[in-house]
């Protein structure tokens, strides 16, 4: 499972937190994940970690995480997609069929159904597809009839691309694909490796409906945590306020998920907005369609609206409106 990005693009709720950790329906979004691969018979999970490798082993102290063992494989520098899979691969002992799973992508993968299409095509490596609106942010894929793939174009423009579908972040390899990945040098799976398997005829590609969401930027996250909340996953959905959230009697709290120890005060309203553990909604105060981080404080009667995203521990001055805003602004 490749854990080890900035997460540059949530800032500044990662700050100090790897993404894969942010809650997504009260608890870790790795669990969710790790627990649906278990469902489906794995027995271990490799983090390939890079930041904040110190957060993975305090999140799970016992070394395990959904029932199943972790082994954490610390990249001594980014050595990109598939240096960081052969890194993790080899310190994992990885010796036969394997899956490679993006940590930052919450879906509903049939594990089951990609593993038995790989093993009939006797292919060496197959790819989850899922069908997007705009594909012009991902690797997008073309394939034949059996589902061998044609072409496999990172990011193209939109008017440029094979098809609709793309490359979702969970694939099934063969040990042979670590043989491809030169060691000890930055190597992109998505731009070296698979086209080199798409030339040979060695990579297929399988599409399975489902939901499926990259949750890189704040608005894809907090759609991540109403939708499962809100009954949209296969999974059963939890209950939008955690235990240990409180909301006073005349707040007004719409579509949203309280992290525990969240509160809400009498005569403020949220609505559409995501308040991590310990944050704090004072009386009159307006949230909508945004984040409170960790123990931060909305002041008296302030407003946040049209996707503000505010960092573990500040405080909103009573009275101030903001639209769209980061706080602290990211740097850059």
């Amino acid at each position: 499972m490749l854990v080890g990005g900035f997460g540059t693009r949530l800032r500044p709720l990662t700050l100090t937190t790897p993404k894969p950790i942010l809650p997504v329906g009260h608890r870790p979004m790795i669990e969710g994940t790790v627990a649906q691969l278990a469902a489906h018979g794995v027995e271990e999970v490799v983090l390939s970690l890079g930041f904040r490798p110190d957060a993975f082993v305090d999140a799970f102290p016992d070394g395990r995480c959904a029932g199943l063992p972790l082994v954490y494989a610390v990249e001594p520098e980014p050595l990109d997609t598939a240096g960081a899979v052969r890194f993790a691969a080899e310190h994992g002992r990885v010796d036969d069929t394997f899956l490679v799973v993006n940590g930052d992508v919450v879906a509903d993968v049939d594990i089951g159904a990609l593993v038995a299409f790989h093993r009939l095509r006797g292919a060496e490596g197959t790819l989850h597809l899922t069908a997007v609106e705009d594909p012009s942010a991902f690797g997008v894929v073309a394939t034949d009839e059996a589902g061998r793939v044609l072409a496999f174009v990172e990011k193209p423009r939109r008017e440029e691309a094979p098809s609709n579908l793309i490359s979702a972040g969970t694939y099934v390899l063969e040990p042979s694909v670590l043989d491809r990945i030169p060691s000890g040098r930055r190597v992109s799976i998505e731009r070296e490796t698979f086209p080199a398997m798409v030339a040979e005829g060695r990579l297929y590609a399988h599409h399975l409906p489902g939901y499926w969401l990259d949750t890189g930027t704040p608005a894809q996250y907090l759609r991540a945590n109403l939708d499962l909340c809100g009954g949209l996953r296969r999974q059963e959905a939890p209950p939008a306020l955690a235990d240990g959230a409180v909301v006073e009697a005349g707040a007004t709290v719409e579509g949203s998920v309280l992290e525990p120890g969240a509160r809400v005060a009498a005569g403020a309203q949220v609505r559409d907005a995501l308040l991590l553990a310990g944050a704090v909604v004072e009386p009159d105060a307006v949230v909508a369609d945004s984040i409170v981080g960790p123990d931060a404080v909305v002041g008296r009667g302030a407003s946040l609206l049209d996707g503000c995203v505010i960092g573990a521990g500040q405080r909103i001055a009573p009275g101030l409106e903001l639209r769209g805003r980061r706080v602290p602004e990211p740097e850059g």
